[in-house]
């Protein structure tokens, strides 16, 4: 129903636009007294099987909304009402900033994919802390943390400790991001000495905590098994609690786009459907390499249950779908729940 018939008229739309007129919409009809029960009832699948308990947190289920729909925490209780395990808003930076030009976000529907160079636009983080504090629900909340497009990397650092401060009341675990290509120079901090002093840094901050977080590293596609190997050992000296894995690649191989499209197009990160094998692969080496010593979350080119428990086949103890939510519609997150609880049954994951 989706595919067919409302998702021509929605992608009849610039993406950015119909982005803010659908979280209008189910802002305005989830203020309708029921309606959040009938959402609930056609969306939400509640089953002891599909728990998964990480962090010292229990996920409801494994199937989470990855940061940058929500990234000022405005629709997360109504979101929750699609069957969502736990959704990650951001990404958050420590003032507001307006990001890139627009047009910013652009559809590529014959490879399922977005292109995106939002570059971090968001309110800031004191307004979505102050709309966390309207929080209704018991989702699980992550908050993805980044830097000002203005903070030059050598004080990047702090960006992220004013973030986690801010944040840490009002979140269950953190996100950090140094892997957008989206913001000039911010992936130069996924480096081994930077990122260990950035992450160390945050460990102290959270160790000060009478309760603390768990804190993730959200990597890029792009790196090579070289890297990756620096990232397994900076996850292990810096005891950060696991690693989210991956954001958009700035590839463009494999594309059934034109060319004279994706040039006109021009730069960002690339997610979805051309993701998928490149995203298993990172994780299954990591999962591997690693001898499986951390919680990997996985995020890139989930579409169906298949791709999710390709993904947990790979390694991965939690999913994450962005693009997959715009392309399949809100039904994505029950089907991938039932798919999982069917590969249970048959002993398959």
């Amino acid at each position: 129903m989706y595919k067919l018939l409302l998702r021509p008229i929605l992608f009849r739309v610039q993406p950015e636009t119909i982005h803010h007129i659908v979280f209008k919409a189910i802002k305005f009809f989830s203020a309708i007294p029921g309606f959040s029960n009938i959402i609930r009832s056609m969306y939400v699948i509640e089953d002891k099987r599909l728990e998964r308990k990480l962090f010292g947190l229990t996920f409801p289920n494994p199937v989470g909304l990855a940061a940058g729909l929500d990234k000022d925490a405005e629709l997360f209780d109504e979101l929750a009402d699609f069957g969502f395990g736990f959704i990650e808003i951001g990404t958050l930076t420590p003032k507001a900033q307006p990001g890139n030009e627009k047009p910013r976000m652009f559809r590529l529907p014959e490879d399922s994919a977005l292109i995106n160079r939002m570059g971090f636009n968001n309110k800031g983080v004191d307004v979505a802390v102050a709309n966390l504090k309207k929080r209704k629900t018991k989702i699980i909340i992550g908050g993805n943390i980044g830097k000002n497009k203005v903070t030059p990397n050598e004080e990047a650092v702090s960006d992220y400790e004013k973030c986690f401060e801010v944040l840490f009341d009002h979140v269950d675990y953190f996100a950090v991001n140094v892997s957008s290509p989206n913001t000039p120079n911010l992936r130069a901090l996924q480096d081994k000495e930077p990122l260990t002093k950035l992450l160390l840094r945050l460990k102290q901050l959270n160790s000060q905590k009478k309760n603390p977080k768990p804190i993730l590293l959200k990597i890029a596609p792009d790196l090579t098994n070289e890297q990756l190997d620096d990232i397994i050992d900076i996850v292990k000296e810096t005891k950060i609690d696991g690693l989210i894995a991956t954001n958009t690649t700035i590839s463009r191989e494999g594309l059934k786009t034109s060319e004279a499209r994706i040039k006109e197009i021009g730069a960002g990160g690339l997610s979805g459907k051309p993701l998928t094998k490149r995203a298993t692969e990172v994780i299954k080496y990591l999962s591997e390499r690693s001898d499986k010593a951390f919680p990997i979350i996985a995020v890139g080119g989930i579409h169906t249950g298949e791709d999710a428990i390709e993904k947990l086949n790979a390694g991965a103890s939690l999913v994450q779908i962005y693009t997959g939510f715009i392309y399949e519609g809100p039904g994505i997150v029950k089907n991938i729940n039932k798919q999982i609880l069917k590969s249970i049954s048959l002993g398959e994951a």
